[in-house]
């Protein structure tokens, strides 16, 4: 055997070691495969490198930043919120629904795009139903991944096999031909997780959430609003004059008249018709509310509920200077709302605590405030001559205004892949024009990129490339293929499936198809099993991925999720053996 091949095969037996045992950062064990491929001279240094400018490392940098200028417009909160109304805050019914929907949606996008778009939905559905995001992300990935075999523009490896066929004069497939087959896959990997979960999901400790502030001063009540109608009383009158505080025990956050939403109304504010307030306070004060003030509460879904329960708002602590202006003096006196634009809820002053309306009191130095505003308008106190703030903002403020704009870029984005251009030329010209646009900062747009992550599949591309340079790949591939003959049609069509499988774990899951299809096609004609059959069924198991965290999707997860190689091994193990036994079983049955 090559000397070359032996190398390889020494190196890739550590980085799988050094992946299982988790001693070195996967990351870093990563950069140094292909450090080990250049120096032993199986590589050259360009080729060490070029996993950082590859066509998938530039389309996950491009997809984390399209990602990050959907989350900050706000589009995630609205897909988020939307799924649990349907899924409610069961984790079963939530891991379907959203599986369901990312796997539908990547029979027709790329499977990164999708996964991209609905990673922070499940980190906002996450925290709304408190489940723990490493059971909600895993399920998502891969059934991005499932999805993708549903049409045959659904994944690389299908649109790629349909040239590799014509090239060798054989017919394509159609579009949906692979369907019959997709779709069992994706069924059951959603139910893998609905009824498993429990058993091959772990659970990790750092997902258990810092006590936020509300939860601290014991104001995390949710938030209610409703609508002013023609004949309520309160048309005509002053916030002042409504006693919101003192006859309901309901702190007014925000009101929203047409699309302006104003956080923190002044005193003054007059109400009328068909304004909606946004309340928090005690379930029983706002049930009295509705009942003598004759305003209508929302139906299941209320926009305006939706943004202040987004990412933009929030609770902080401030702290009055011990040399600020406002000593003295009560907020009714400085204007305290229309002041700095945010709601105060409760005041402390030594161990006195004050929750009914403290707009009389003369400010003091050293007083504690809690109040609600825009994360934006919160961070700016930091710097304040009068207020000092406590904590530090829990999120960012959203750019609702922008949403409509970062989602024709996104959608234009993933249109452009589907009509032939590069993936990584598309989805990078989508992150620049968030930038340009101004969705995105480039600041926000650099911090939106996850490193470890891009250092992690930029380093095992080498890997690949060693593999299909010293000719690794091909005699593994014509040895196994070679030694089929005479075998039963399933047998044959077992051992393709789990070479290809493996394959796409080391190399890419183009790589193992443009690689394999012309030798189960020779293969196929010479075992009397169809080559077509032969050849979907490698273009379908390239994306069998589930293993480790080789995969473009998994890759982007494992950040967020938490996972670690052992989670992907648990799980995919699981998922690839059924993947398997699904595919050659329907492909064997309808095409072979």
């Amino acid at each position: 055997m090559d000397t070359g091949i032996l190398l390889l095969g020494a190196v890739l037996a550590v980085t799988i070691i050094l992946f299982v045992g988790e001693w070195v950062r996967i990351d870093m064990v990563a950069i140094m495969a292909s450090l080990s491929l250049a120096w032993l001279g199986l590589i050259s240094p360009v080729e060490a490198f070029s996993g950082f400018a590859s066509n998938a490392v530039i389309a996950m940098v491009a997809v984390m930043i399209l990602g990050y200028g959907i989350e900050r417009t706000g589009v995630t909160s609205r897909i988020a919120n939307a799924i649990i109304r349907h899924a409610g805050t069961s984790d079963q019914r939530v891991v379907a629904t959203t599986s369901v929907t990312v796997g539908l949606l990547s029979s027709v996008l790329q499977n990164i795009g999708s996964a991209a778009l609905f990673l922070p939905a499940v980190r906002r559905i996450g925290k709304q139903t408190r489940i723990p995001v490493s059971r909600l992300m895993m399920p998502m990935g891969f059934a991005a991944i499932l999805g993708g075999s549903i049409t045959m523009i659904g994944s690389s490896p299908l649109i790629v096999l349909n040239d590799l066929l014509r090239q060798s004069d054989a017919a394509p497939f159609s579009l949906f031909a692979v369907t019959p087959i997709g779709v069992p896959l994706l069924v059951a990997g959603v139910l893998l997780f609905a009824f498993a979960g429990d058993r091959i999901l772990p659970r990790k400790d750092e997902e258990v959430k810092k006590t936020s502030v509300a939860e601290i001063w014991g104001i995390d009540h949710p938030l209610r609003t409703a609508t002013i109608t023609p004949s309520s009383p309160l048309v005509g009158k002053t916030r002042e004059e409504a006693f919101f505080k003192i006859r309901y025990g309901l702190d007014l956050l925000a009101i929203r008249s047409l699309r302006e939403i104003t956080v923190a109304p002044s005193r003054a504010t007059r109400l009328a018709e068909g304004q909606e307030l946004a309340f928090i306070g005690p379930e029983e004060g706002f049930s009295k509310f509705i009942r003598e003030s004759g305003c209508i509460p929302p139906g299941p879904e209320s926009r305006f509920k939706d943004i202040l329960d987004g990412e933009g708002y929030g609770f902080a602590e401030l702290i009055v200077r011990p040399k600020a202006s406002l000593i003295g003096k009560t907020m009714r006196e400085v204007g305290f709302r229309q002041l700095f634009s945010i709601e105060p809820i409760v005041h402390q002053r030594g161990e006195t605590e004050t929750r009914a309306d403290f707009s009389h009191m003369p400010l003091a130095a050293g007083d504690v405030i809690v109040a609600f505003g825009a994360w934006d308008t919160l961070r700016l106190l930091a710097g304040h001559k009068d207020l000092l703030l406590l904590t530090h903002p829990e999120g960012d403020a959203v750019r609702h205004g922008m949403a409509h704009l970062a989602v024709l870029i996104f959608a234009a984005s993933l249109a452009l892949t589907m009509t032939g251009v590069l993936l990584s030329l598309a989805l990078l010209t989508g992150a620049a024009a968030m930038v340009i646009s101004g969705v995105l900062t480039i600041d926000e747009a650099y911090r939106a990129i996850e490193w470890k992550t891009i250092a992690l599949i930029a380093g095992l591309i080498p890997l690949g490339i060693a593999m299909e340079k010293t000719g690794a790949a091909a005699l593994i591939a014509g040895a196994l293929i070679g030694g089929l003959g005479g075998a039963h049609p399933l047998v044959i069509m077992s051992a393709v499936a789990v070479l290809a499988t493996a394959l796409s774990l080391v190399i890419s899951n183009v790589a193992a198809t443009v690689l394999l299809v012309p030798l189960v096609m020779i293969a196929g004609a010479g075992t009397g099993v169809d080559p077509r059959a032969l050849a979907l069924l490698v273009a379908v198991c390239a994306s069998n991925s589930f293993i480790l965290p080789t995969h473009q999707v998994n890759a982007l997860l494992m950040g967020p999720g938490g996972y670690s190689t052992r989670d992907f091994i648990r799980a995919g193990s699981v998922m690839t053996v059924i993947f398997i036994g699904i595919a050659v079983t329907l492909i064997y049955l309808l095409i072979a």
